[in-house]
């Protein structure tokens, strides 16, 4: 059983449409509740949320369908998830935070419908866990376009003024390491022997007794492979005798990696036959064994035979296969491990579109994200990219789609497209593009320069929510700063009242 927000009021709780706030406060906390606070208080935006939330419902374990949301335990209200989501990312915190901020801050308590003296009621840690990753990709955005509606409705001069909207990629970085090919093949190996012995160890067999002796075997092959490599000796004797040793431990290290793998695969064939394991239990497993495999070969071809692999078929990470190695010739950072997002924002700060771009470069989405945003709001006048969007096809496609697209040429431009580049109206906009980068500096401030949550997934739904809590730190900041303009002329009419 789960509802959407409890309706019946417990002792000593407070309304959430009189909870008070520091208007003065330039802490996060407070704009991010007045932002859900506006949200539960306009009954048309709490009826759309509302709504939406509806579907943030809990997968049943056959995976078919939703549980019902009217039988079973009670879980935790919809409208509770979407307060520590909010939170987690609008404040770059992490779970245990955001249990604290939920167990011990007043206001977030009173935001979440507990009293403050008559409910003992704590979140898990766990139990924040679980619930927050049951956000869709697909319900975060509709829920962050109807908080970007409401943005408008409190910002634009009147509902039919234009949107001029600038869009602008950043990579968001994974939860990994640097990756090398043998420091990977060992991530590879060692998640293989301890799977492979925690299932002995559950179904009584004693093949991997040794396992943790046998990584630490690996390892100190990694590490004097390691150590090898490490010489900068200019002697050509020195270098040509250091380099076989190198080659030496190579090929050590690989065929203890090859020895280690074939006796994983033949615990995974007597847990199979003989103890009747079911296939869906050996998937990690699996792809362990497969990396490990793809990571030998490649060393092999590379050190060995001298052979140059070609960066697609390179691996970045095991444990984040959807990393990318991305090069964008920053100062002070030549490369990033991470997957590129497309951040398109107005001129009122909201964020109206995110893209995340697997496998995509800006000049390949530059057209799409143009349609989706007109599709989504049929007042967006011009959409501003930068050079590296650019190509001749993107060009025409765009002037398609919105009325003013402004999108430099790489290169030297001809007289006609010398001319579309010198009107006064494209150098204007061109001047504001820069201004997406507020929003992409506030995204990566609050928790999306780098990603601590696993998968596919896991990672869109972590960029949706961290776009989300932006929007909504953006709607309560307007609201705060009117709150802090409205205190001022009070307290001005009192001194004046008190000076007559």
């Amino acid at each position: 059983m789960r509802d959407i927000i409890r309706a019946q009021m417990q002792l000593g709780e407070c309304d959430i449409a009189a909870i008070e706030f520091d208007c003065f406060s330039r802490d996060d906390i407070p704009r991010l509740l007045r932002g859900l606070q506006h949200i539960y208080t306009t009954e048309a935006l709490r009826e759309e949320v509302f709504a939406i939330l509806a579907d943030v419902l809990p997968v049943r374990a056959d995976g078919e369908e939703f549980v019902s949301a009217d039988t079973g335990r009670p879980g935790m209200s919809q409208w509770r998830i979407l307060v520590l989501g909010t939170l987690r990312l609008g404040l770059n915190a992490d779970f245990d935070r955001a249990q604290e901020l939920a167990n011990q801050h007043r206001l977030v308590r009173q935001m979440l419908g507990h009293s403050d003296w008559a409910d003992e009621y704590r979140y898990g840690l766990q139990t924040i866990k679980d619930n927050l990753r049951l956000f869709t990709p697909e319900v975060l955005e509709r829920i962050n376009a109807v908080v970007v509606k409401a943005g408008h409705d409190l910002v634009k001069p009147h509902p039919d003024a234009p949107l001029e909207a600038r869009c602008d990629s950043v990579v968001v970085e994974t939860n990994v390491h640097f990756p090398t090919d043998i420091n990977l093949l060992l991530d590879a190996v060692r998640k293989a022997i301890e799977i492979s012995a925690s299932l002995c160890q559950d179904h009584g067999l004693t093949d991997w007794r040794q396992s943790a002796y046998n990584i630490r075997c690996l390892r100190k092959l990694y590490r004097r492979l390691q150590q090898l490599k490490r010489s900068t000796s200019k002697d050509e004797a020195k270098r040509a005798a250091r380099l076989e040793d190198i080659h030496a431990a190579y090929r050590a290290y690989l065929e203890q990696a090859e020895q280690f793998l074939a006796r994983a695969k033949d615990t995974r064939y007597k847990l199979a036959v003989f103890c009747h394991v079911p296939a869906e239990q050996f998937t990690l497993l699996d792809d362990c064994i497969a990396y490990a495999e793809l990571l030998i070969d490649q060393i092999e071809r590379r050190v060995l035979q001298g052979e140059r692999i070609p960066h697609e078929e390179k691996v970045f990470s095991i444990f984040e296969p959807h990393t990318e190695w991305i090069a964008k010739g920053k100062a002070g950072t030549p490369v990033e491990l991470g997957v590129r997002v497309a951040i398109s924002e107005d001129q009122f700060g909201f964020i109206l579109h995110h893209r995340v771009m697997f496998g995509e470069t800006d000049d390949q989405v530059a057209v799409p994200i143009a349609t989706r945003l007109s599709a989504c709001y049929p007042r967006i006048k011009s959409l501003s990219f930068d050079k590296g969007f650019h190509s001749p096809s993107n060009q025409k496609q765009l002037a398609e789609v919105i009325d003013f697209p402004v999108l430099p040429k790489k290169g030297k431009c001809n007289a006609a497209e010398l001319e579309r580049e010198q009107d006064p109206e494209f150098r204007r906009r061109k001047r504001q593009h820069s201004a997406v980068e507020s929003a992409i500096n506030a995204l990566e401030a609050h928790g999306l320069d780098r990603c601590p949550d696993h998968g596919e997934e896991g990672f869109e739904r972590y960029v949706a929510l961290a776009v989300l809590g932006r929007n909504i730190h953006r709607l309560g900041a307007v609201l705060i700063a009117r709150d802090a303009e409205a205190e001022r002329q009070r307290r001005k009419r009192e001194r004046l009242k008190r000076a007559a």
